[in-house]
């Protein structure tokens, strides 16, 4: 019998889509820090999930530096509920689709790996 891979895999924690949008930015903890004024150690602390309700204020400050919707953090961060079945549905894939500054090699690399995600699905 065939399973849906969203059905067999648990969502990304929302600490480790943090580090996830993070990363993939190349940004270090430090440089978030300098350039949210949010310390280092509570940023550590959230990509663990040592803190369990990040401040909404804080929440704002990470969505503009990694184009992330604030919206969708509040969401993964369990203040609010899903409004729409648009767009990214989680910090990974948000973070993901926010960048820009993709070449023409890389879109064609990530559509060759998303067909191959969904025919191993089927």
């Amino acid at each position: 019998m065939k399973t849906d891979l969203a059905e067999t895999k648990a969502p990304m924690p929302f600490g480790a889509g943090l580090r996830t949008a993070r990363e993939m930015r190349k940004l270090s903890l430090r440089d978030v820090e300098e350039a949210t004024g949010i310390s280092n150690a509570y940023l550590s602390q959230l990509e663990t999930g040592k803190i369990k309700k990040p401040s909404p204020h804080f929440l704002h400050k990470l969505a503009a530096l990694y184009d992330i919707g604030y919206e969708l953090l509040m969401e993964a961060a369990g203040y609010v509920l899903r409004k729409s079945t648009e767009g990214p549905k989680t910090l990974a894939g948000a973070a993901l689709f926010s960048q820009e500054k993709l070449t023409p090699e890389e879109e064609e690399k990530l559509a060759e790996y998303l067909a191959f995600l969904r025919r191993k699905q089927k």
